[in-house]
Order: structure tokens, then C-alpha cells, then sequence
């Protein structure tokens, strides 16, 4: 859940935290029956500074919204029938995005538990085929390297 507010204060981040982390909301199950889930169906809720924070950005830019909401594995919002929103969060299943590399010649497959970043699969290809990751500009840029493991 993303918010901005008129209101860019602490203050009102708070009071809006306070208020999605103490009221409970009503829905339905993937069965159609009706449910009560507690704290808006958030997990937890970043209000001004720690939302500022939780991008890694200073309290100042003005892009990070004032209230940022994790959503309780499951919940999924909608207007009535038909949803409004289901495009993940910050639960490992949205987070985490399997990558398979097949490369003729490599044996003996691995899997790799470091963090990785989908940037890192276009510098790791032009790699792979013999040619120079830092002629992508971005890849200069925002010192991206190829994925681990694969030399």
C-alpha cells in the first residue's frame, strides 16, 4: 500500500498508521465467504521518516510516499467483484524471481542464495558470450555487475 498525503507531516504519517494498524477490514475468502482480516490486511506500516528510510531516500525527496503498507500474504484489495490491485509487495514470493541460465559447455548446475538484482542478467549474458559488460552504459553507470558464480 502506497499513500501520499496532502499533509506531508509526521504528525498526520502517524495518525494514518495508528489508524490502518488498529481497524480491522472485511473482505471475502478465495471461496467467496466473508472475512475479517485485522490491521487493513498490512502486516506492517512505514510512516514519513521510515517510509523515506525504507526506499533508502532523504525525508526531504519528495517521491517517497508518506505511508508505506506491507501487505498480509493473501490480501489482495478490490472494489467489490472484480480487484483493484494485485501487483505484489514486499513478500519474499513478489520479491524473489527465479532466473535459470542454460549455457552450453557449463555442467554441474548450482543454485545461488545471494542476492541478486534483474539488472545484473543483461551485463551476465554479454559475459557469457564473450563480449564486454561495461560497453552497456548502465552498466558503467550504476556498476552493475554480472551474476555470481558463473566464471
Amino acid at each position: 500500500m502506497l499513500l501520499w498525503l496532502s499533509d506531508r507531516s509526521q504528525t498526520a504519517a502517524d495518525f494514518v498508521k495508528n489508524y490502518l494498524l488498529t481497524h480491522s477490514a472485511t473482505g471475502n475468502n478465495v471461496a467467496g465467504n466473508p472475512v475479517t482480516v485485522p490491521a487493513s490486511g498490512l502486516t506492517k506500516v512505514y510512516a514519513g521518516a521510515a517510509s523515506a528510510a525504507f526506499y533508502g531516500v532523504p525525508l526531504s525527496d519528495p517521491r517517497h510516499p508518506d505511508i508505506t503498507g506491507i501487505v498480509q500474504h493473501g490480501v489482495v484489495y478490490t472494489g467489490g467483484k472484480s480487484k483493484i490491485a494485485e501487483h505484489g509487495g514486499d513478500d519474499p514470493q513478489d520479491r524473489n524471481v527465479p532466473v535459470l541460465l542454460v549455457v552450453p559447455g557449463l555442467h554441474g548446475g548450482h543454485g545461488i542464495a545471494a542476492p541478486v538484482e534483474t539488472t545484473q542478467i543483461a551485463p551476465t549474458i554479454l559475459a557469457l558470450l564473450g563480449l564486454n559488460p561495461r560497453d552497456l552504459q548502465a552498466v558503467r553507470i550504476e556498476h552493475t555487475r554480472v551474476l555470481p558464480g558463473l566464471r
